[in-house]
């Protein structure tokens, strides 16, 4: 599959340029703006290169811990189904936490329930 860098970089500049403050917490669903990334990292999809993340852990008013979200049916120790996000069955895939700056934040979905949080996180601690 060809990566297109060069569009994503031009959108990634309007990312950058965007709302500084978003008002995020621990729990929270989002569309982010994750790009076009190197390898296996994961992508974000459509026309602005975003993917639903599930907000970890906040480290700053500017930045937190998202785990990306994926619609894909496929079973891994590391996809931890969560339920519905916009009506498409979701695992969070808690290999691949990362730190994001949270312009990249552009609309919150929801909340996930505690338990299922509790979860994940158990699993992060377990599997990282």
């Amino acid at each position: 599959m060809q990566k297109d860098f060069d569009e994503w970089n031009k959108i990634k500049k309007g990312v950058d340029g965007g709302e500084l403050l978003k008002l995020y917490h621990t729990r929270e669903i989002w569309w982010c703006s994750l790009g076009v990334n190197i390898g296996f990292e994961q992508n974000g999809g459509g026309q602005e290169y975003q993917r639903p993340v599930l907000v970890l852990k906040g480290m700053s008013k500017d930045t937190c811990y998202i785990i990306p979200l994926t619609g894909s049916p496929k079973k891994h120790k590391n996809r931890i189904a969560i339920g519905l996000v916009d009506n498409i069955e979701a695992s969070a895939i808690i290999s691949q936490i990362r730190l994001i700056d949270t312009k990249r934040l552009v609309e919150k979905i929801g909340f996930l329930d505690k338990s299922k949080f509790d979860e994940i996180r158990k699993a992060v601690k377990i599997n990282l």
